[in-house]
């Protein structure tokens, strides 16, 4: 749940929206900047435990345990039902064991052996590490891990393991959403069965101050789907987004798939960040340079999910990521996004490439979704601006900062009646196909494949007559025409502030060909200096923004900078 965004509300309307959803907030009567910092206090020490049934909130766990007798046993995140990455990569598969003493796993089929592998387990850490042989997809497997100590030999044994590709699933509550708060929930739910080799996992909701070797504890182990545990309660497991887009990507590769979930809401980006990534943003530290103070404790403490729920994970073998965060960072160091978004994909595949032992692809696959809409009145363009630097400043993915990224655009998928609240639209569907749409053409290189919206290519201002042509890269598919979505920005006129380089006046669409719209202005073409497309919070209803390509993907929003 976005508890942050109760405090960027007007005190009215929006507070009374969300007032299912904060049942111990009393607002007290009087101005807006008083219940906004009774907002913020309550913020600052309420956070929604995952799920309805669990009540215990979050623990803060500043070091992992260091037991005196270390068990034999598998890394937290090993179980019976995984999925472990298939080839080209070699899965890793780790555990702890007695200083010193050597481990051999061995991998089954059939009862039969196919693979040994030895390992020995490290003094300092007490854990041992083995890289299996690169495994076609398929299964089911035994993984066994047999321990030689001075002691009497002690065995593991993982059974119903299969091989396929493994998907990290990270960000905020819209990530978090489970697949019984969407849109067809029901039948969602009952379809569960039909798909029993993806299998699902969820990291428990946990904050560290240091960098965790192992997660601290798991909301959901491997499972196989069931409408259970993929709708457990709100909030909770199984991410819906990340459900949806792994039931594509099976239908589409015919193999196993794994879904590692790891995400928690209203949380910001900072907090998934190691401190090399804030680091190379400016951002290491004194927290107070970039937080706000109300949230200087708590899951938006720079790194604390970075230590609890991504560190742990860094030696699993991957094959990409997605990733459905930025609500929070609309409001909290918005214009550094365009750092900390790319320093962040950046940092991960460095460490996970590291942690895999190079099993992981340097540069894997790493997909996001760009936000919705949260309020349909305008007060700022905070949003816009999210979204833009979501990109990167490009407005598009993969770009020459973002490589090997791809991009769901979702500003056409409002909500105004989600139960969840305006920011949590219910069709997640339509996020996860367009998802699937870029993993098939950037992580699984399917040629051909159109996953992006329509993109201008070149702008010509056509002063004499008063029209701006705006050409697209890809054949049009138009669905109205809109008096202000396209707005340019004119360096004089009545209403211009001194302190403004340039004024924004709407552009209405005159008419379009098949890769052409073409604007009509407000009488500044000599003064026009910027050109920019959705560029509002809330810009079009429902699958209604004016400009798709022929496979209905919108156009995402545009800023350009020089129209001369």
């Amino acid at each position: 749940m976005e508890l942050l965004f109760v405090a960027e509300c007007l005190w009215g309307s929006c507070l009374r929206a969300w007032g299912p959803w904060l049942p111990d907030f009393q607002p007290a009567s009087g101005s807006r900047s008083g219940a906004l910092l009774a907002v913020m206090l309550w913020l600052a020490k309420a956070r929604e435990p995952r799920g309805e049934e669990e009540k215990v909130p979050a623990r803060k766990v500043l070091a992992a345990p260091s037991p005196k007798c270390v068990t034999f046993r598998f890394a937290s995140y090993y179980g019976d039902h995984m999925v472990l990455q298939k080839k080209p990569a070699g899965a890793v598969v780790w555990g702890y064991g007695e200083s010193g003493a050597n481990v051999t796993l061995s991998l089954s089929k059939d009862s039969k052996v196919i693979m040994k592998k030895m390992a020995q387990v490290e003094e300092h850490s007490e854990t041992w590490k083995v890289v299996l042989a690169p495994m076609d997809h398929g299964g089911p497997y035994s993984v066994m891990a047999e321990q030689h100590s001075r002691e009497e030999p002690k065995n593991l044994t993982l059974r119903d393991i299969y091989f396929g590709d493994v998907w990290l699933c990270s960000g905020q509550s819209n990530m978090e959403m489970t697949v019984s708060q969407i849109i067809n929930a029901s039948k969602e739910l009952s379809e569960a069965s039909l798909y029993p080799y993806i299998r699902v996992f969820t990291a428990a909701l946990i904050q560290s101050e240091v960098e965790l070797q192992d997660l601290a504890k798991i909301d959901l182990e491997w499972s196989i789907p069931t409408a259970e545990n993929l709708g457990h309660g709100n909030f909770s497991y199984f991410s819906a987004v990340c459900w949806l887009f792994g039931r594509h990507l099976y239908e589409m590769l015919r193999y196993p798939i794994g879904l590692v979930e790891s995400s928690w809401g209203g949380t910001c980006i900072e907090a998934w960040s190691s401190g090399r990534a804030l680091q190379e943003c400016g951002l290491k530290g004194d927290a107070r340079r970039f937080l706000l103070p109300t949230l200087l404790s708590g899951p938006n403490m720079p790194s604390v999910l970075w230590n609890a729920m991504i560190h742990p994970l860094l030696n699993m073998s991957l094959a990409g990521v997605i990733w459905y965060q930025g609500e929070t960072n609309a409001f909290i160091n918005t214009d550094l996004y365009n750092c900390t978004f790319p320093a962040l994909i950046a940092d991960w595949r460095k460490a996970f490439h590291a942690g895999s032992d190079g099993q992981t692809q340097p540069l894997f696959p790493f997909g996001f979704v760009q936000l919705s809409t949260f309020r349909r009145q305008d007060w700022d363009d905070r949003f816009p601006r999210i979204r833009w630097h979501q990109t990167a400043d490009y407005g598009y993915a993969p770009n020459k900062r973002m490589p090997n990224t791809f991009m769901a655009v979702a500003v056409d998928l409002c909500d105004e009646l989600s139960p969840y609240g305006s920011i949590h639209p219910w069709d997640k569907q339509t996020v996860a196909y367009r998802l699937h749409l870029g993993a098939r053409a950037v992580a699984y290189g399917e040629k051909d494949l159109v996953f992006q919206g329509p993109y201008p290519t070149k702008v010509v201002v056509d002063g004499a007559r008063g029209l701006i042509n705006v050409t697209y890269g890809q054949e049009l598919q138009l669905l109205l025409m809109h008096d202000r979505i396209f707005e340019v920005c004119c360096s004089h006129g009545p209403q211009l502030l001194a302190q403004e380089p340039c004024q924004w006046l709407p552009a209405p669409m005159l008419s379009a060909s098949s890769h052409t719209v073409t604007l009509s202005g407000p009488g500044c073409w000599d003064a026009a200096t910027r050109l920019r497309y959705a560029w509002a919070e809330w810009p079009c209803e429902y699958r209604q923004c004016p400009i798709y390509n022929k496979h209905l993907l919108p156009a995402p929003p545009f800023l350009i900078d020089s129209l001369h």
